[in-house]
């Protein structure tokens, strides 16, 4: 009689009736191959189980690139959203100053940002009663101020988006709220020939927020709307 204890014979029907059940279980498996490793002896090698332990190995490789496909994917949709939902909160109103106050309240809170700020160049100044009446969201600069800013002065040639990391803001453009901006977007305005460009900046206090890593094609989408929207007004 062997002296090995005897499975239980219902547990025995069920493990051959059902075989799957032990071979879609890593534990139970890794389980078994370690006993059979242990049965031969240390002087045996098992290249199958060498074969094994690669093929887990790239298993959880391609699972960690699963995930992080998914993740991705997710994080992609979710910003597809969001500037889907900046975009029709934006297009909203039917005159300008509101669609400028919106900029500063219910889109910027949509896009997670801090402050918002339209600069367009022009021979005027903030001093003109019209610009004044827009409050903090909208500003002048004189013509090739544009350029400058977001070239950081190097006349490099320009991208419709510039993702950044600040050390602070530029108080021309961010006023009182400059000292605390650690990242901004900037997103170079084409109103259309004859006119001058313009700068719709995003800035925040989360200096991860934008980087020069980041896909831009959400944004260039955003300012490619923000164009459309600002020549009805310059009309």
């Amino acid at each position: 009689m062997s002296s090995n204890p005897r499975i239980d014979d219902s547990l025995r029907e069920e493990i051959i009736s059902r075989p799957d059940m032990i071979l879609d279980d890593r534990d139970l498996m890794q389980a078994l191959i370690a006993a059979n490793e242990r049965a031969m002896g240390g002087n045996i090698v098992d290249l199958r189980g060498i074969a094994m332990e690669r093929l887990e190995t790239r298993l959880d490789r391609l699972e960690d690139t699963h995930r992080s496909v998914i993740a991705a994917a997710y994080e992609n949709l979710a910003g597809t959203n969001q500037i889907h939902r900046a975009i029709l909160r934006m297009l909203d109103p039917v005159a300008f100053e509101p669609f400028l106050h919106g900029l500063a309240g219910e889109v910027a809170e949509i896009l997670r940002v801090d402050v918002v700020r339209l600069v367009l160049e022009s021979a005027q100044n903030d001093s003109d009663p019209a610009i004044r009446r827009l409050g903090e969201v909208l500003s002048v600069a004189e013509p090739g101020f544009i350029s400058d800013y977001i070239s950081d002065g190097r006349g490099s040639p320009l991208r419709q988006v510039t993702l950044r990391q600040l050390g602070e803001g530029d108080t021309g453009i961010y006023g009182d709220k400059a000292a605390w901006v650690r990242s901004e977007a900037c997103l170079k305005l084409d109103f259309g020939p004859g006119r001058l460009p313009g700068l719709l900046a995003l800035g925040s206090e989360d200096p991860h927020l934008f980087t020069a890593q980041q896909g831009t094609d959400l944004l260039a989408f955003f300012a490619g709307v923000f164009e459309r929207a600002m020549r009805r007004w310059l009309s």
